[in-house]
């Protein structure tokens, strides 16, 4: 396989085969009848494990499934993966406070503490997008009517007038903009203190990811971008967006940012932001950890610059 810096993400490995188009309404009951199905239980951005001391098993056989599913109501197949199919289902229990021999694990930990690999992670990213997008949308966008899940979870039809309706994606430009040896980083009035991280926001209909990545970085730090060019992207299953990591040329350097998306804003010069990989800033200041999109942007960046890329 050719380098591809999306497979250094977090959330990307995913391998499943979902075989939307040759689905049936017997693909989820046949896949459940199969003894050698695999199934994820999650809730909200939580996955509840198995474990067993140290080690936090995702997977889980049909009974352990059933159980803690309310009888597979609302289980959603997400594909095969080696001949096998994959369920995932809304877990019944707790999430604050699990049944002996269960951990409800935010996604997050999956990545930042390596609690599965890359794999395992994109299997993750699917069944917890797919379950949001079901739940959000139990009721039919057109006409207000009751929807259902149909074919094993790649569709709703509403029960009223029939349409429709997909899991959809919301796509994000994330975006490190730089200015010869340096690069423009901002912190979120949520970070953690000393975290900063590149630009980001949604894009909007009628507008192309270069244009959004232009639009974005002017809002909220009122620099003009020039050229822009796609690097990388995400699966980033919070609920359902798909990051579209891009650089950007500044065509100014004086900041002035919005202080109500932005706590700070600045340039960042090549040694520093060096140092912020190493976790060894003078002032503390650190980025993302190694997984999430923003990292590879910068950690890519810091690689061509050095001509290492």
């Amino acid at each position: 396989m050719p380098y591809e810096p999306s497979a250094r993400t977090a959330f990307s490995g995913n391998s499943i085969q979902r075989h939307s188009e040759q689905r049936t309404e017997d693909s989820l009951p046949e896949a459940i009848a199969d003894a050698s199905s695999r199934y994820l239980l999650l809730k909200g951005t939580k996955v509840f494990c198995a474990v067993d001391g140290p080690e936090h098993q995702i997977w889980h056989d049909r009974e352990t499934a059933e159980t803690h599913s309310d009888g597979f109501k609302n289980a959603i197949l997400l594909g095969h993966d080696g001949g096998k199919a994959i369920i995932a289902a809304p877990c019944s229990m707790n999430a604050e406070e699990p049944e002996d021999g269960f951990a409800a694990v935010e996604l997050r930990s999956f990545y930042m503490l390596g609690l599965a690999n890359t794999r395992d992670q994109g299997a993750l990213a699917q069944a917890a997008s797919w379950l949001a997008w079901h739940d959000n949308n139990r009721f039919c966008a057109r006409c207000g009517g009751e929807s259902q899940m149909r074919a094993g979870g790649v569709k709703r039809v509403c029960l009223a007038c029939q349409a429709e309706h997909f899991p959809r994606l919301d796509p994000v430009a994330i975006m490190l903009i730089s200015l010869h040896d340096r690069c423009l980083l901002g912190r979120s009035h949520h970070f953690s203190p000393g975290r900063y991280s590149t630009l980001a926001g949604f894009i909007e209909a009628g507008e192309t990811i270069e244009n959004a990545v232009r639009r974005e970085v002017f809002e909220e730090a009122a620099i003009k971008v020039g050229e822009v060019h796609y690097h990388a992207s995400q699966p980033w299953p919070f609920a359902h967006s798909l990051m579209i990591g891009c650089y950007g040329e500044a065509l100014n350097e004086k900041i002035d940012f919005d202080t109500e998306e932005l706590d700070d804003c600045r340039w960042f010069n090549l040694e520093e932001v060096k140092d912020m990989l190493a976790g060894c800033h003078k002032h503390g200041c650190e980025i993302p950890p190694p997984g999430a999109i923003a990292w590879r942007l910068i950690a890519d960046w810091v690689e061509m610059k050095e001509g290492r890329a």
